[in-house]
């Protein structure tokens, strides 16, 4: 049985300023742990109702607590609180801006809904982005629903927070920058190279106008509905992904 004091501790990771104090994270959920273990995130405590569920080997890096299901409903946010509760270290990523040369990236500008920015890592993730950036701006990646999100591809995918007016004034003037525009060219219509820089804007204002300047191809995403009014824009995990498949699809 966990104390008050561990509960109130673990409760407090739920909440920004505790993260960024503790530098500490939590993850719920059997697949989610496991893809955190297996990556070079480091765990600091793992709460389970059975020690069985955690592989041998791996007891050495970590604490452990074995606990009942009345703690572990007292600190999970989930519907159905899961069996396993990990607390990881949040990774200190330095970028690499030759890779951003040679390889695809995202940035997302300013994204507010912790669900968007957790689809859109798991969108990168299924096709093979590895990097992504993130405005000061856009909600904490660290945020326990954006991580339940991710489902479990934050294990995999590199994330950034940068100042973006430094950020682009730093790119490689060579580096392609996308970014989706109403007046934009016909994405289906349109060769995009291998490398570059996905933008994706915020849900309701768009890609920013501090960025605009450093757009080098603008996509439009046209809508197919031609017999009725369509919706007005694409939900901006959406977007990411169809703007990704796309990517993928021609090389």
């Amino acid at each position: 049985m966990l104390s008050k004091n561990k509960i109130k501790f673990f409760n407090s990771l739920k909440l920004r300023k505790f993260r960024i104090k503790h530098n500490l994270f939590l993850a719920e959920g059997e697949k989610l742990v496991f893809n955190l273990l297996q990556s070079e995130i480091k765990p600091k405590f793992i709460l389970t109702t059975s020690k069985e569920l955690i592989p041998t080997e791996k007891y050495y890096n970590f604490e452990i607590f074995e606990v009942n299901n009345s703690d572990i409903h007292k600190i999970s946010q989930l519907k159905t609180p899961p069996s396993i509760i990990g607390v990881f270290e949040i990774p200190d990523y330095k970028i690499n801006f030759a890779e951003i040369e040679n390889s695809l990236s995202i940035f997302c500008d300013d994204i507010q809904n912790p669900g968007n920015l957790g689809t859109i890592i798991r969108t990168a993730d299924w096709f093979g982005i590895k990097t992504v950036f993130c405005s000061e701006n856009t909600v904490d990646v660290y945020n326990p629903k954006t991580i339940q999100a991710t489902m479990g591809s934050i294990a995999s995918v590199k994330i950034h927070y940068i100042n973006k007016t430094n950020f682009f004034s730093s790119l490689n003037k060579n580096i392609s920058v996308y970014g989706t525009f109403l007046e934009g060219e016909n994405i289906y219509n349109t060769e995009l190279t291998a490398n570059g820089l996905i933008v994706i804007g915020n849900e309701g204002q768009g890609i920013s106008e501090e960025i605009v300047p450093f757009i080098t191809k603008k996509l439009f995403i046209p809508s197919y509905n031609i017999k009725q009014k369509s919706a007005e824009s694409l939900n901006a995990s959406i977007a990411a992904a169809v703007v990704c498949a796309e990517f993928k699809r021609q090389k």
